[in-house]
């Protein structure tokens, strides 16, 4: 492993007609945390901070360092914020298969031990775990297990929730399965078996959820219908309280066991249509244990004009706003693949998003460093609750794309994200990079 402070290459530009000088910018502190690594955006919490350690977790590809070496290698980077030092990584499983969408989930347990959860793209019913073999060391893995599955498994998302089973703790690890739909899992003993728990939201399609939680006795979900490639999907919000699913005003659907909720039982935050596709990408709580969300919406029917949007629960009503341009399609064959949003867990007036546009006019980035368009990271802050935004540019005139940033939960404030070149979900030569405490 390596750190960089700032690497400023000197390179020749061609514009009309004059080549020029132009410096290619690299933020200042900026850290290679793991120097072949890609994730999706449907798995939380993918980066930990635990006990002054950042706990990463990615998945290498052919096509970036040690390229065949490290191919399908299910991974997790650790690195001590404090010293800034390099700890180490570890990998969860060999080769398990090239996808960022088999990126793990970690949780720390109630006993101290650290959880990690991961499975292939739907192509088994194996959502598979490991576990810490000591409290707050995570240099030491258990043998890998799994839990059988009815249907191909895809994602994890792990929560616990204190003040269930007794005021020991309940675990939930949410996954998409069964009906395409999210379902989920739940453990009483730390981990050590899993049992069924339930069919969340219910639709003919594949709905697309975000989490979050209180980890006392309330987990949170926005969701759309379907792929937004197959539907002209809306967003909507629920939450799961002691076995029962709320809208967000607080009334009851009906508990869980009863039956997973319809899209048009839960409350609807943004109407979707033939010109206005939604897209969830972010989620969590303020400091009155509100939600507030970003997502994402392609406009016109135009896979190069997409937006992104932020909403926020006041505890009455949900307060919708345009939030930035988003720019254009990550790739071709995913029109609604944007560079992402992170909003910052402890200051909801702050976030972070992924943009190849100017996120205020819309109009193209073009880097200084070789004339081509790319995708650069930008703080947003606001100041009125998400009406309106003012940007600051955290990276800048770069050679390659800086996309799909996290802020994970705690202090102090961490920005992370994906730098390099991304072709698909399977092809990608990307650096985990981060700045702490931009």
């Amino acid at each position: 492993m390596r750190t960089m402070e700032k690497t400023i290459p000197i390179v020749l530009v061609l514009l009309n007609g004059l080549f020029f000088a132009a410096e290619a910018m690299v933020p200042e502190g900026m850290i290679i945390f793991n120097d072949n690594g890609g994730w999706c955006w449907f798995q939380d919490e993918r980066v930990i901070l635990h006990k002054g350690m950042l706990l990463i977790g990615s998945v290498a590809d052919k096509n970036g360092t040690d390229g065949w070496e490290r191919d399908g290698n299910i991974e997790v980077t650790t690195y001590n914020v404090g010293r800034r030092e390099p700890l180490g990584r570890f990998v969860l499983h060999p080769h398990l298969q090239a996808d960022d969408h088999n990126t793990p989930a970690f949780l720390v347990l109630p006993n101290g031990r650290i959880l990690a959860m991961y499975s292939k793209h739907g192509s088994d019913k194996q959502v598979r775990y490991r576990i810490t073999k000591r409290a707050g060391d995570p240099f030491v893995w258990l043998p890998e297990k799994t839990v059988e599955r009815e249907a191909g498994v895809t994602y994890s998302n792990l929560f616990c929730l204190s003040e269930e089973n007794n005021g020991q703790g309940r675990l939930y690890n949410f996954y998409r399965g069964e009906n395409w739909n999210p379902n989920y899992i739940v453990s009483d003993d730390k981990a050590r078996s899993w049992r069924y728990g339930g069919r969340l939201f219910a639709f003919g399609g594949r709905p697309y959820l975000k989490y979050t939680s209180n980890h006392i006795d309330t987990i949170h979900f926005i969701a759309t219908e379907h792929h937004p490639r197959d539907y002209d999907t809306s967003i909507y919000h629920a939450y799961l309280r002691h076995g029962n699913l709320y809208r967000s005003n607080g009334s009851l659907i009906r508990a869980v066991e009863s039956g997973p909720v319809r899209p048009d039982e839960a409350t609807r935050i943004f109407k979707g249509d033939k010109n206005n596709v939604a897209w969830t990408i972010d989620m969590h709580l303020d400091a009155e244990g509100n939600p507030y969300i970003g997502y994402s919406v392609q406009k016109d029917e135009n896979p190069n004009d997409l937006r992104y949007r932020y909403a926020r629960w006041d505890g009455g009503q949900w307060k919708d706003y345009f939030l930035a341009y988003a720019g254009t399609r990550l790739y071709e064959a995913e029109a609604d693949y944007s560079g992402l949003i992170a909003l910052d867990p402890s200051h909801p007036d702050g976030l972070y998003i992924s943009t190849d546009a100017d996120p205020a006019t819309g109009q193209p980035l073009i880097s200084a460093g070789d004339g081509q368009r790319h995708y650069e990271i930008f703080r947003g802050i606001t100041d009125n609750r998400g009406a309106t935004w003012t940007w600051t540019p955290i990276t800048q005139d770069s050679e390659v794309d800086n996309l799909r940033p996290i802020v994970p939960i705690g202090e102090p404030t961490i920005l992370l994200w994906l730098r390099g070149t991304y072709t698909s979900y399977t092809e990608y030569d990307l650096d985990v990079v981060g700045i702490i405490e931009p």
